[in-house]
């Protein structure tokens, strides 16, 4: 009997609902009505504009296979973006929010199912999302990079569990994607760069900030590179920067950096 395994190379999306445990605990029946709305209103539309192949759901989540990476963005972007407009008038509590990891790499194919380190990958992203926001692996920001009009923060190298290797991420975190113009199912796939509006050039209005500026970065951020925070005060007309001991990207208040940074603050307002 002949194998039906293959393997190829995918853009795979993950996505799940945050807190879906408390919002099934809270509501079943809203939240299951909530969410088939939402998959038959926006989610599947949105897969079927950009070629994806749902490959498998589960009560909170869905696995996409999409043949370009490119898509793949599109979608997700299409999805937070219009996810923002459908929550506006729920509550706080009930709102469903989803996080989106996509990984671009060599999968398995097994009749209907996918499998391998780009089907690990995209899973682990979805994991370190943000709620309402988007990771990506390094692979899939090389491949988008000039495609689409996004800008996406670097997050660094990180070990990703159960993944043998380091794993570069990218990330655009929920209200980087709710500033985005609100887009036209599929517009996000257009190949030019003028497909969708571009957001100006933050750094080129630096130099008009004209009132007292305080910028603090931690030396070893994981999440933000320490040169952006250097820069971005030495765009600033007499902004003061001041380095962090710290690894965090968020100063935690058990951690020496902490009086430091507090500090700085009160000196700031007073002056």
């Amino acid at each position: 009997m002949q194998s039906t395994v293959q393997r190829r190379l995918a853009a795979i999306l993950a996505a799940d609902v945050v807190s879906y445990g408390r919002l099934m605990g809270a509501d079943e029946m809203g939240t299951l009505e909530a969410l088939k709305a939402h998959r038959r209103e926006l989610i599947d539309p949105a897969i079927a504009a950009h070629h994806g192949r749902i490959v498998k759901t589960t009560g909170d989540g869905a696995l996409v296979e999409f043949a370009s990476v490119v898509d793949a963005v599109g979608c997700a972007v299409v999805i937070q973006r219009r996810m923002v407009n459908r929550n506006a008038g729920v509550e706080d509590d009930k709102r469903i929010i989803f996080r989106i990891g996509i990984n671009v790499g060599d999968i398995i194919i097994d009749e209907d199912d996918i499998y391998g380190d780009g089907v690990n990958i995209a899973a682990r992203l979805e994991t370190l999302c943000e709620p309402g926001g988007l990771c990506i692996s390094r692979a899939a920001n090389d491949q988008i990079r000039d495609k689409l009009s996004l800008a996406f923060a670097d997050l660094g190298e990180q070990a990703v569990k159960n993944i043998t290797r380091a794993v570069g991420i990218f990330g655009l975190a929920a209200k980087e994607i709710e500033a985005l113009p609100e887009p036209e199912i599929g517009q996000l796939v257009d190949q030019t760069p003028s497909a969708v509006p571009r957001r100006p050039e933050l750094s080129a209005l630096l130099g008009q900030v004209s009132v007292p500026t305080l910028v603090m970065h931690s030396r070893e951020d994981a999440r933000v590179p320490f040169d952006q925070g250097r820069r971005l005060a030495g765009g600033i007309p007499g902004a003061r920067f001041v380095p962090l001991a710290s690894r965090n990207h968020l100063i935690l208040e058990d951690e020496p950096a902490f009086p430091r940074f507090l500090e700085e603050i009160a000196t700031f307002v007073e002056s």
